[in-house]
């Protein structure tokens, strides 16, 4: 009888979402999983995140519901979902001749929701998961200081918050002393300023682009009513648009509301060098936040703690290399935030690689050790081919949403093209007409299918209304050459102009 293939030993660098989910889905299939993490457990409140900030709120959709899904562990849905607060559309705000006013628009038209979700509570519950694993060890506290993915070997600090290594317990270099870890593969997601890729780029030939965008952001917080409910509507993403930035909000479960301010660095330069004038800022281009919403003294409080933070943009190929290593989430692909979907297509992540393992038998009992990886160097080469495709799609549809949700939400031109979308979807759903952000959002389309088929439907929907076009003006060639006294050229031109002034 042959011998059992022993277990594949697994280490995961990163213990957010993503590195969690990741760790989940090995554990399920039986290897060995050791998790590091650079912070302290996250699961405790008086750990601080890298970037000394909360993070912008995240919204969960259909694609990330899947992957947790699939993870195989029941009750983690219910889980998560327990934490969550459907938002069914967007809410836009404006001021209207001295009035307030709001807008709601849905976000699809068979009454389908996102999921606002604080990323503590999403976290908290992968971490308990994992804990209950016998086949999962946490570290936390550990940064990974080197790796060579020939050997298959990786080498980690140990750093205890508020401690001042001592010089005897220091090593070579007056460094901490290392500890090395062997393993058959490594899964870097450690976030967009990942270790686990910048060691990877030593030893493959990694394409990288990485931009920063001429927007800042800062977090405020609209607190709950005094009765203790929400002050606006909780199943809407609120949105405040303006020309070149925008205040959105999202709902949290302690009845507040988590918002950000999107704007260029010039304006956050404007208002840190005269911060008297955040209140006449935001009265101006966000009108009904304060004090409505926010008190004046909070808001420029707000605005002087908190942090004012970068946005950047990262897009590699390979996400691999040979057997040894793959890297996901914002490790291989950090987005802008303004489709939501830099969590959702960072757990996509996991459930593609880990299909693509399941796919060349990299589980199989009866494989080799040999064999197993050269299995798992092809699953790893088919996660690269088909990842880095929709991933470049997702981080262009990410930075051409920030542009709908500033101005575009407001232009009668998206809100027709919109309506017609949604009038084919719900009246000829056999067309397989969507919305682009039904696609992105309610699907599990590849974002690289979504970018061709909705390319393939503006190309149709433009056809269709140049012909109907042609055919209004050939209607009324004929009318006015048939009846010249009742619809004369001139009656016609003020009649488009007043048809025009009334949709704009």
């Amino acid at each position: 009888m042959a011998a059992a293939t022993p277990r594949q030993k697994v280490v995961v660098v990163g213990a957010g979402p993503v590195g969690a989910l990741a760790a989940l889905y090995a554990a399920s299939r039986g290897d060995e999983v050791e998790v590091y993490e650079l912070r302290g457990d996250l699961r405790d409140p008086t750990t601080v995140p890298l970037n000394f900030t909360k993070s912008i709120n995240l919204a969960i959709s259909e694609r990330g519901l899947t992957s947790l899904r699939q993870s195989q562990r029941s009750g983690l849905i219910e889980n998560v979902l327990r934490e969550t607060i459907p938002m069914y559309g967007r809410m836009i705000h404006g001021r209207d001749r001295g009035q307030l006013w709001e807008a709601a628009q849905a976000y699809d038209v068979h009454g389908r929701a996102i999921n606002a979700v604080d990323r503590s509570a999403l976290n908290n519950a992968l971490l308990d998961e994992l804990e209950r694993a016998p086949n999962v060890k946490l570290f936390f506290n550990y940064k990974l200081t080197g790796a060579d993915f020939r050997t298959n070997k990786a080498w980690f600090e140990r750093r205890i918050p508020g401690e001042t290594p001592q010089p005897d317990n220091l090593g070579i270099a007056g460094r901490v002393p290392e500890i090395e870890v062997s393993y058959d593969y490594l899964i870097g997601a450690d976030g967009a300023h990942s270790a686990a890729r910048f060691h990877m780029m030593k030893f493959a030939r990694v394409d990288y682009q990485q931009e920063y965008i001429d927007t800042l952001w800062c977090e405020f917080r609209i607190p709950p009513s005094e009765d203790g409910n929400f002050r606006i509507s909780p199943n809407h993403l609120h949105i405040w648009p303006g020309r070149e930035f925008m205040f959105i909000a999202l709902p949290s479960a302690d009845k507040s509301f988590t918002c950000t301010l999107f704007a260029p660095s010039v304006h956050y330069t404007a208002l840190e060098n005269a911060p008297q004038d955040i209140h006449a800022f935001f009265d101006e281009h966000f009108p009904g936040v304060c004090p409505e919403l926010i008190e004046p003294e909070a808001l420029s409080e707000q605005f002087a703690v908190n942090p004012h933070l970068p946005l950047i943009s990262i897009k590699c190929k390979p996400h691999h290399f040979s057997s040894s290593v793959a890297i996901l989430g914002d490790a291989a692909h950090a987005v802008l935030p303004f489709y939501g979907q830099g969590l959702n297509a960072g757990l996509e992540d996991v459930r593609v690689l880990f299909e693509h393992l399941d796919k060349h038998g990299v589980y199989d009992s009866d494989v080799s050790v040999y064999t197993r990886s050269v299995r798992r160097q092809a699953a790893f080469q088919a996660y690269t081919d088909q990842r880095c495709e929709d991933t470049y799609a997702i981080n262009d549809l990410s930075k051409e949403n920030y542009l709908e949700m500033r101005w575009g939400v407001k232009s009668p031109l998206y809100r027709i093209r919109k309506s017609l979308e949604e009038t084919l979807d719900r009246h000829l759903p056999s067309l397989g007409w969507r919305t682009q952000y039904a696609r992105v959002s309610f699907s599990n389309q590849r974002y690289s299918e979504v970018v061709r088929a909705v390319a393939r439907q503006g190309e149709l929907l433009g056809l269709g209304l140049s012909a109907a076009l042609l055919a209004g003006v050939g209607a009324a060639s004929i009318l006015m050459w048939r009846y010249p006294r009742y619809f004369s050229p001139i009656r016609f031109f003020r009649a488009s102009l007043r048809y025009l002034a009334s949709i704009w």
